[in-house]
């Protein structure tokens, strides 16, 4: 058995069977084990930055992670920016990044680089197997660091000649680490400050918190004490929708967050940080909430936040509480795309348990407001900020569905055109995903933050922040990339859109224009 045999048997039996993969030279041993192998599920991307998004849209819904198979150094540093968004997201993903054999680097080749400087830019775990012998073994290894919660990147990187010598072996999986073991300070001391200034208290929930079961129990906190309830402003994954707790989350905008912000003289963290500012500006603070205000840390990110909630439940003795109702249905907005009317036919229109992925940047900040009595669905968002994640992230959310669920793509013009090329694997795997282009050619948002710092952009600007002359034709992009599309001026025909994207089995691509 070579080493590339070892690594596909060791992945398989320690439950990864999906592999997403822009592979080269270096690592045609590896694709030869996958032919030959069966049970692995081979998806191509066309780029590696929508082969390591896709892994982690993939990570969010199935919650256990896939491989990615990446062509050395500068394969795996095409995939650093959404590797650098799963890293924020907590997306457990096992990178396996072919590189020169090991006899073959000291001549420095054209592609010969430093691999593993990085991958520890992003990466928890990195090691490099230099013999077939430990192949299987690093893969284990690997998995087991991938699966640490909150879920973490791992990246092996595999010489050629670990991959084609023979010697390998197959690893037995290894075992998940348990969550860290829950404080029972640091709950004692939530409940005594919520006790004492539930009203004036905020818990901020982030990470696995703004899910379901957590969602529940912090509104029974917050219903016995008084407290506010926020999600943070960048969570990977909020289930919402009917059923779910219509939670709202810290602003974006530095203002309005120190606006929101400033009531609370003490702030209870559940997986979450203490807020700051996304960028820094000129005679603002960086930390957000207000100088005298103390926080309290309930659970870290590698503790469980739900056991963590139902012990603060425990010991405030907090009954049981319905969460609240979201209202009727909303129907499907009229007339011109404006990000209220947009969020408002989505709500209206989209299939139960849909994932929506939303890279709609400053277009859609205020989505939630009104898709809150949306069915039930995930919602899924741009974790780190490195534009370009929404495409690929629906991409592999749908995979890891099954293909059984509607994904609907929210997605900014000019961030979409970082990953594009995910379209066309959508249409290869013929995948359930309908995405919205909101299409105001130029990027919107930094002509935002150009105003933030007191300038107002002119020519030489606006040639930077403009997308137009030539204008992107998204419809015709979709069309080379296999993806039937269309272009909707008003939200009525948006809605004729959606509805009929949703009946469809395979990927269907709206240029709306905003």
């Amino acid at each position: 058995m070579n080493g590339a045999h070892s690594l596909v048997h060791t992945l398989l039996k320690s439950g990864i069977d999906t592999c997403f993969a822009n592979p080269g030279t270096s690592e045609m041993h590896f694709v030869a084990a996958l032919d030959q192998i069966p049970g692995m599920d081979c998806v191509l991307g066309l780029q590696e930055n929508v082969v390591t998004g896709m892994a982690d849209g993939y990570w969010r819904i199935a919650r256990k992670p896939a491989c990615t198979l990446l062509h050395c150094g500068p394969g795996l540093a095409n995939g650093l920016a959404n590797l650098h968004n799963a890293r924020r997201a907590h997306a457990g993903i096992v990178n396996i990044v072919g590189d020169q054999a090991t006899y073959h680097r000291p001549h420095d080749a054209p592609l010969t680089a430093d691999t593993e400087a990085m991958a520890r830019t992003v990466s928890a775990w990195v090691r490099t197997s230099t013999r077939a012998e430990d192949v299987g073994r690093d893969a284990a290894a690997a998995v087991q660091a991938a699966r640490s919660a909150p879920g973490q990147v791992a990246t092996l990187v595999l010489p050629s000649d670990a991959s084609w010598n023979e010697g390998g072996a197959v690893a037995e999986p290894l075992p998940v680490p348990a969550p860290g073991p829950l404080d029972p300070l640091a709950v004692d001391n939530a409940a005594r400050v919520l006790r004492a200034a539930g009203r004036d208290t905020l818990i901020l929930l982030a990470d696995s918190a703004v899910r379901g079961p957590a969602q529940a129990l912090a509104w029974r906190v917050a219903q016995a004490t008084g407290a506010t309830l926020l999600a943070d402003f960048m969570n990977a994954h909020v289930e919402r929708g009917r059923g779910r707790l219509p939670l709202e989350r810290v602003p974006y905008v530095t203002d309005l967050a120190i606006k929101t912000l400033a009531r609370f003289q003490h702030i209870v963290l559940v997986g979450a940080k203490p807020p700051v500012g996304f960028f820094a500006y000129p005679g603002k603070p960086s930390t957000q909430y207000a100088p005298e205000a103390q926080l309290h840390r309930l659970s870290r990110l590698d503790q469980d936040p739900t056991a963590a909630l139902r012990a603060l439940v425990e010991a405030l003795n907090a009954p049981e509480a319905a969460l609240p109702e979201a209202g009727p249905r909303p129907e499907p907005a009229r007339g011109r795309p404006t990000p209220e009317g947009l969020a408002q036919t989505v709500a209206a229109l989209m299939p139960e348990q849909a994932i929506v992925s939303d890279e709609s940047v400053s277009f859609g900040r205020g989505f939630y407001q009104h898709t809150h009595a949306a069915p039930a669905h995930d919602w899924l968002h741009l974790a780190g900020g490195a534009i370009g994640d929404g495409l690929p992230v629906a991409t592999g959310a749908a995979i890891a569905a099954k293909r059984q669920r509607r994904v609907i793509s929210l997605q900014a013009d000019g961030s979409a055109m970082y990953s594009l090329q995910s379209l066309w694997t959508q249409a290869r795997e013929q995948l359930p995903c309908t995405t919205i282009i909101l299409s105001n050619r130029k990027y919107n948002i930094l002509i935002g933050e150009y105003a933030g710092v007191g300038a107002k952009p002119g020519d030489t600007a606006m040639r930077m922040l403009d997308l137009g002359n030539p204008d992107l034709d998204w419809v015709r992009l979709a069309g080379g990339m296999g993806v039937e599309a269309a272009r909707a001026e008003t939200l009525e025909q948006c809605a004729d859109l959606l509805r009929a994207s949703f009946a469809r089995k395979g990927p269907f691509l709206i240029e709306l224009m905003v």
